[in-house]
């Protein structure tokens, strides 16, 4: 059992990279196959595709799997598991509130698009 996790400590390095590198490739491909045909701009080299994979794990997703570090719901996630049943109902209502616009907003604005005289 012992010998098993020294190989799986040993393998996990050698994975990582054989796996930047075969999404280093993958970019590559994709860019050359799909925008160089229909965007018009330059083909990349492997290096290129390796270093757009990197900026877009910058700018997009992190080096932790997410935007929170890696913890799945965020800084959210303990707060509602410590809310109260009554305090969920009240957040989700208030959320409710905030996201959806009212229904008279709504149709008054549906009448304005179509030409429609508002009565008030």
């Amino acid at each position: 059992m012992l010998n098993v996790r020294r190989n799986f400590r040993f393998m996990m390095p050698v994975l990582f990279i054989a796996g930047g590198l075969l999404m280093g490739g993958v970019v590559m491909l994709l860019w050359n196959a799909i925008l160089v045909p229909v965007v018009h701009v330059g083909a990349i080299t492997f290096l290129q595709g390796l270093g757009l994979l990197v900026l877009s794990r910058i700018l997009f997703g992190g080096f932790r799997g997410g935007p929170w570090g890696g913890h799945r719901g965020g800084p959210w996630k303990d707060k509602w598991r410590s809310m109260s049943e009554e305090e969920r109902l009240q957040m989700k209502a208030a959320w409710k509130d905030r996201c959806r616009p009212r229904r008279q907003e709504r149709d008054v604005k549906a009448d304005e698009g179509r030409g429609f005289a508002v009565a008030e």
